[in-house]
């Protein structure tokens, strides 16, 4: 089950390719941090990984912090192997934590289903944006609303946040 938005985002630490750990409180001097459940094979998060970049470089001065977190089950589907995201993140450049769910827990205690799907938290630790990057997850020329980046616009103008959830579209995740 999905947590809601209103409620407080689980914490975690986790590993991440660049061989650090990090918790949801290595970035608690950040005003949102946006935790996307993703993947090495999903076409939908292939898709949206040069956005997810554009996104931590578009929003890094404005106190955003981007985490991208692969809970896949790496042995029916190595190409989501540790190994394998750390040269995932070299070639595409992230400039953003991308940490290793191995135990699958912090997935399940957010309730993920896809990937991409993303969590926004705001700076109390509460979730207040659940479901996806933009709407059109395969066509970023044909994208028409920028969910996210509506979501995270009005956050950090103090406003409240018109559309808190919207539908993930993705590849499930892949279970042990």
């Amino acid at each position: 089950m999905t947590i809601s938005v209103g409620a407080k985002a689980p914490d975690f630490n986790l590993p991440a390719v660049d061989g650090r750990n990090y918790a949801l409180g290595s970035f608690a001097d950040k005003q949102a941090v946006v935790v996307i459940f993703s993947c090495n094979h999903c076409p939908y998060v292939v898709a949206n990984e040069d956005r997810m970049v554009k996104l931590q470089a578009d929003y890094a001065d404005r106190g955003v912090q981007v985490v991208a977190i692969n809970p896949n089950n790496e042995i029916q589907y190595p190409a989501d192997s540790f190994e394998a995201m750390k040269v995932r993140a070299a070639e595409k450049g992230f400039n953003f934590p991308y940490l290793r769910d191995e135990t699958q827990e912090v997935a399940r205690a957010y309730g993920a289903s896809a990937t991409p799907e993303v969590f926004v938290v705001d700076a109390t630790g509460t979730v207040v944006y659940h479901g996806r990057i933009d709407d059109n997850t395969m066509a970023p020329d044909d994208v028409t609303r920028h969910d996210l980046r509506e979501a995270l616009d009005e956050l950090l103008a103090g406003q409240e946040i018109t559309v808190t959830d919207t539908e993930p579209v993705g590849c499930s995740v892949k279970w042990k």
